[in-house]
């Protein structure tokens, strides 16, 4: 019999379906308070959680028989994560239960944008009548950007369709495939989007590629008059360039739920309350009673699968019961982390196959390993936790094709992990190695041999194999402030084509990799951050 504890409120629809299982017994305590439950969690199997509960170290250690942690939500931040891992206790969690919620909601925004209906409800209740001054516009007939077309942005996109609005959408990650089957045209580049759209709607997560995603370059190649909603994700958005575009009359409305700080500051709710057209709610995507049940029954279907050890999906964390295992290859799961989130960063385009080679004495922690590269890929990409057990489930999840090849056979390296990633028209490669146990070094990237420890910001560019290069390239950083920590360079042959890599202290402004760019011996230069 497995004892499972409820420790805040979720919907009955959750509470129910744990109780009709005949090796479960439920105790719904939601008021529960941190003490009390210190006390009684050595006699619970699994326990249930919203954001209220802190489920500590210390909480965990007292938890004798505890197998999963079921978190009630996506965000995970108030469960300690490491501890969990370390005692082999899954943590599960409830990613998507909240779209039909989030896709209406940004629904609502776009309509009350376009025809003024919370502004005419408040002029109404004030004892107005200014049918005239409510002159609207419809969502038939233009032309919605989607940022994201994952499962919010698809459902989205079906229901603008339904409105009679083209869809175009952009999302490097996302395969052409799906795009066509909902009806969509999908771009490759985000400012061709930008230029064609009334109406931009954002569903993507908050990472160092979607942060400041939207500024006042972005706006200046919109419309005049264009509309943006933002029911994703606070700081994609630049909060500064948004009261700008609304004031310039680049944007004619503005439809948010999300702010970079939540609650935001009332000198920035003041300043957005001199427009006339600007929609508002507090954060309010997933919450309605449907989520709210989904959220419910979704976590009490993770916990019973967990509990009778069969594949659970929504998994946050990777249990390692031995840690002599997990101490031994540590080295080369960070390696191989390191490499995806390289690999993402350095493709030009959205990945669609990743050919991953693991060999050498480490060939038998293959899975692992495999799972590793995903982690650094995804972890990029989306916007829940990614861990090495929901690693390849994800991946194939999102249309990734993934080869795998283990092998004894090694060449120059006692032990290597090669990664190869495509995309629609492109090819990248890197392969790395751990040195004296503990030290990750990169020794290829595409056709370049290097030898590059994969650390922080690093600065990457092709160029040229003439003398100056370099002493160009230090005095453009130098002026900018920013210090190099350390140079390696790569080439094919002399005099041909060089691969150079620097090591920052600090990251390189877009306008100083723009100013880098220009250099005429410069054919390329990437910023990467692992």
């Amino acid at each position: 019999m497995f004892k499972v504890l409820i420790t805040d409120p979720i919907s009955d629809k959750g509470i129910e379906l744990l109780t009709r299982e005949p090796d479960i017994e439920v105790d719904n305590q939601p008021d529960i308070s941190y003490e009390e439950l210190l006390e009684i969690v050595k006699d619970y199997d699994a326990i249930i959680t919203r954001s209220r509960t802190p489920v500590t170290a210390e909480l965990i250690d007292r938890g004798e028989h505890l197998k999963v942690i079921g978190r009630a939500g996506v965000g995970v931040d108030n469960v300690d994560i490491e501890r969990a891992s370390l005692r082999g206790i899954l943590v599960v969690n409830t990613p998507g239960a909240n779209t039909i919620g989030a896709t209406e909601l940004t629904i609502s925004h776009m309509l009350n944008v376009l025809r003024n209906a919370h502004i005419a409800h408040q002029s109404i209740l004030e004892g107005r009548w200014d049918r005239k001054k409510f002159m609207g516009r419809e969502l038939y007939g233009k032309t919605l950007g989607i940022i994201g077309l994952g499962n919010i942005g698809s459902q989205v996109a079906i229901r603008a369709k339904a409105f009679g609005m083209k869809v175009l959408a952009y999302d490097p990650y996302i395969p052409r495939e799906k795009a066509d089957r909902l009806g969509v045209k999908l771009l490759d580049s985000l400012h061709e989007m930008l230029r064609q759209v009334d109406m931009l709607t954002i569903h993507a997560p908050l990472t160092h590629e979607t942060r400041n995603m939207i500024t006042r370059r972005e706006f200046e190649i919109m419309k005049d008059g264009a509309v943006l909603i933002n029911c994703a994700r606070g700081g994609i958005v630049n909060e500064e360039d948004l009261l700008w575009a609304l004031e310039s009359g680049k944007l004619s409305g503005v439809g948010l739920d999300v702010f970079s700080k939540e609650p935001p500051s009332m000198e920035f709710i003041e300043k957005l309350k001199r427009f006339p057209n600007v929609s508002l709610s507090p954060h309010i995507g997933a919450n309605t009673y449907e989520s709210q049940e989904n959220v419910a029954v979704i976590v009490a279907q993770q916990v019973i699968k967990a509990l009778r050890g069969q594949t659970v999906e929504y998994v946050v964390n990777a249990p390692f019961p031995d840690i002599s295992v997990l101490t031994l290859i540590k080295p080369h799961l960070d390696l191989a982390e390191k490499m995806g989130r390289f690999l993402v960063q350095w493709a030009e385009e959205g990945i669609r196959e990743v050919h991953i080679e693991v060999r050498g004495d480490i060939a038998e922690h293959f899975h692992p390993i495999s799972s590793a590269v995903l982690m650094g890929i995804l972890r990029q990409v989306v916007d829940f936790p990614i861990n090495i057990i929901n690693a390849s489930y994800v991946a194939r999840d999102r249309g990734i094709k993934v080869e795998e090849v283990m092998s004894q056979d090694v060449e120059d390296f006692k032990h290597y992990i090669k990664v190869v990633v495509r995309s629609d028209s492109s090819e990248r490669v890197v392969a790395g190695s751990v040195l004296e146990g503990h030290v990750p070094r990169i020794f290829r990237i595409d056709n370049y041999r290097v030898d590059v420890e994969p650390e922080g910001i690093m600065l990457i560019f092709e160029n040229k194999d003439v003398p100056g290069v370099i002493g160009k390239v230090g005095s453009i950083l130098g002026d900018a402030g920013v210090n190099i920590a350390g140079f390696r360079l790569g080439r094919e042959k002399r005099g041909g084509i060089a691969l150079g890599i620097l090591n920052l202290d600090d990251p390189v402004p877009e306008e100083i990799l723009h100013e880098l760019s220009k250099l005429p011996e410069v054919l390329f230069v990437k910023q990467v951050i692992v």
